[in-house]
């Protein structure tokens, strides 16, 4: 397995095996590679072209930033990659992980040659109403072969409880653009906000979109604190809870998450959340309608000039 983006998110380490625990693909006698990045984001596709070899059969792209401030990928940038590690090895595999990045174009990277292309339905293409799931497009063969490592060998998809939820699927599918548009409306309003207020931004408020996620970079975790206390102060559910930094299961640092949601965990509502590491930065999305977002974000503003954390002339 190659990573041709450098370190996946934090909750990945462990299920590949990067950090040890039970049941990791390293168990199963899987081995990882990573090509880092070259300055500027752009891929190092010497170094990728180095680092496969014959016993690579998967490589897999993680669109969005993560916990880093590198911008996230468009998909021509993944479409120009997946066609050069084709012409290195055709017969390699390639996996996109599309999280926070569905209807943020006009096209998708399944459209350009990704074997599989993988998400949550809590988030983006969930539209807010789908409770739970993840979703899974990409070539029969891909597809045949993951149904009979979720299922059984030979039931496949023939089998499988849908929990009455097809219906909040559908339906959140049906609304999922209007949604993911509110929130990269919302994105662009706290780049604008914070860029003024002196902090770093990715993308910046002019920057090109490619996910739903905004970054800011505080460095100062009393402020990436009061960012996500506001920000939970300003969800329909639980305003009233307090979040703190956390030792979190897949984590090697604490994080602290504020999600007061109708969905639990479902961060294409109003969310925000970041690891208590340098450079303290804070990672903010969703929003299922417009002015909710705006409320949360002027809430934050709000929060940090009253704990005396920003100064506004």
């Amino acid at each position: 397995m190659l990573s041709p983006a450098g370190k996946p998110y934090d909750t990945l380490e462990e299920v590949i095996g990067i950090r040890e625990s039970k049941g990791s693909l390293k168990e199963y006698g899987i081995t990882y590679r990573q090509v880092d990045l070259l300055p500027g984001d752009k891929f190092d596709l010497e170094g990728i072209k180095n680092a496969i070899n014959e016993r690579t059969k998967l490589v897999t792209i993680q669109r969005s930033k993560g916990y880093q401030t590198r911008k996230s990928f468009s998909v021509k940038e993944i479409a120009e990659l997946i066609k050069f590690l084709k012409d290195v090895k055709p017969r390699l595999k390639v996996m996109v992980d599309n999280c926070y990045g569905e209807f943020t174009d006009v096209c998708e990277p399944s459209e350009f040659g990704a074997d599989m292309t993988v998400g949550s339905l809590i988030k983006n293409p969930g539209g807010g109403l789908a409770p739970i799931g993840g979703y899974i497009v990409g070539t029969k063969e891909c597809i045949e072969n993951i149904a009979y490592r979720l299922t059984s060998p030979g039931l496949g998809r023939e089998v499988g409880a849908s929990l009455d939820t097809l219906k909040s699927f559908y339906q959140g599918l049906f609304l999922s653009p209007t949604v993911s548009a509110s929130a990269l409306k919302g994105a662009i309003f706290a780049a604008g906000i914070y860029e003024k207020l002196g902090f770093k931004c990715v993308p910046g408020f002019k920057g090109e979109r490619n996910d739903i996620i905004q970054a800011v970079t505080f460095g100062d975790p009393k402020k990436l604190i009061a960012f996500c206390e506001a920000i939970q102060a300003a969800s329909p559910i639980d305003s009233f809870v307090n979040p703190e930094p956390w030792d979190m299961p897949g984590y090697d640092s604490q994080v602290i998450m504020a999600a007061g949601t109708f969905v639990s965990g479902a961060s294409i509502e109003l969310s925000a959340d970041g690891p208590l590491r340098e450079p303290y930065a804070a990672y903010f999305q969703g929003g299922i309608t417009w002015p909710h977002v705006k409320i949360g974000i002027l809430n934050t503003v709000q929060a940090l000039k009253n704990k005396g954390l920003i100064d506004i002339k």
